[in-house]
């Protein structure tokens, strides 16, 4: 089996990441993709605007009728959440026949050099590389990196968390049982839903 491990605040996760991972499956012949949201993560310097168990949930609901994606708790309690310890979890799951991917944004492998253990999580997995066509970043040696590029993530996190805060509802942006969970609970400076 393929499988590709996608860690993330996922704070909240938006319809650019189903894209990607849908792109990765397509490109790469993945069997399954684990959208693993981080406990805490090592290189954000504030803390999330939901709990963890928040936004496992809206993963859970974003991966919804998709076997092939995973919402995984692999990273719960592990603060901070580093990925060697989050693939070296994974692949004590897995059998030794099963190929383990790390799918990974240009600007976050650009910083892999600042990991813990950066050497061995290099070693441990391969990469795909998800950048916007012409973006270039460094290869560290030994790293065996698949470039994946891709328009699908016009927006992030923090502008989906900036206009619901806001008042505006960017459905477009959000899968439908996400956008309902986060009205529901009150999220993100939203009306809790009544």
């Amino acid at each position: 089996m393929r499988i590709a491990l996608f860690g993330g605040t996922f704070d909240p996760i938006h319809n650019g990441h189903l894209t990607v991972a849908d792109e990765a499956m397509r490109g790469f012949a993945l069997d399954r993709v684990w959208f693993i949201p981080a406990w805490q993560p090592p290189h954000k310097t504030s803390a999330t605007a939901a709990s963890y168990e928040d936004r496992y949930r809206m993963v859970e609901l974003a991966c919804q009728g998709r076997p092939e994606f995973v919402a995984s708790r692999l990273d719960e309690g592990e603060a901070p959440s580093y990925s060697i310890r989050t693939i070296e979890k994974a692949r004590a799951a897995l059998g030794p026949a099963d190929e383990l991917y790390f799918l990974i944004g240009a600007d976050a492998f650009a910083e892999i050099r600042t990991w813990r253990r950066w050497q061995d999580v290099v070693a441990a997995v391969e990469f795909i590389v998800v950048s916007r066509p012409g973006h270039r970043y460094d290869v560290p040696p030994g790293a065996r990196v698949h470039r994946l590029e891709t328009l699908a993530l016009p927006v992030s996190s923090s502008e989906v968390r900036a206009k619901l805060a806001s008042g505006e509802e960017p459905a477009d942006w959000l899968p439908a049982p996400v956008l309902a969970y986060i009205r529901e609970r009150g999220l993100y400076g939203t009306r809790r839903a009544a």
